[in-house]
């Protein structure tokens, strides 16, 4: 169980203070990175065969990726204030920089591609919003990067889910893939809690509970 939960460090160099990668989880596709800057500093990435997602999860910054200059992206406080976050698609391949404006607080989410396309700033006119659930079920959803927008494997979402709701409900599976029921998807969840003294539950098991 203990390989389930990453839990952050202290800043390297780079400013990474949290990282899985396919070789780490035990999986084949999925990444992801969490990096704080201050002002004026900065991180640099892009690999090639692998797409990236940049999510400002919390500040202003500049990004420039494969020659083309993105300013102010992002703006938010926090990832609790009722607006998008700031959000940059790096096809795979294409180097990319990221200036903090001030303190950020940078997400990057990256899988499997194939470089076609160009980088482009995510709009939040393109991030649909959307609520499901019921009652104790209801979570908000932005779709940052949705199935519907073009990239080669990313799909990335940020959901609020209010105190004492859940999310991920009814409890389902991504491990198969069977047209019109079931899509093969690996997961990171990241989570942020508000107030930070708060805590959830997420449950991950097996149908034998070899994993449980």
């Amino acid at each position: 169980m203990a390989g389930l939960r990453v839990r952050p460090h202290a800043p390297d160099a780079t400013g990474t203070v949290l990282e899985v990668t396919p070789a780490g989880a035990g999986w084949r596709h999925v990444g992801f990175r969490l990096v704080k800057l201050a002002a004026g500093e900065r991180f640099a990435g892009g690999e090639a065969g692998r797409e990236a997602c940049l999510v400002i999860v919390a500040g202003m910054a500049d990004v420039d990726a494969g020659g083309l200059h993105f300013v102010r992206v992002g703006g938010r406080s926090n990832p609790f204030e009722d607006r998008a976050p700031g959000a940059v698609y790096v096809p795979a391949g294409v180097a990319y920089e990221v200036v903090a404006s001030g303190p950020i607080e940078l997400a990057v989410c990256t899988a499997p591609g194939t470089g076609q396309g160009e980088p482009r700033l995510i709009a939040e006119s393109a991030m649909s919003r959307e609520v499901r659930g019921a009652g104790t079920n209801t979570r908000h959803v932005r779709n940052i990067l949705p199935q519907t927008e073009p990239a080669d494997s990313l799909l990335v979402v940020e959901v609020i889910t209010p105190g004492g709701h859940w999310s991920s409900y009814p409890p389902h599976k991504h491990d198969t893939a069977e047209a019109g029921a079931e899509t093969a998807l690996e997961e990171t969840y990241y989570h942020r809690l508000n107030p930070p003294q708060g805590f959830a539950f997420q449950r991950v098991y097996t149908d034998d509970r070899s994993l449980d």
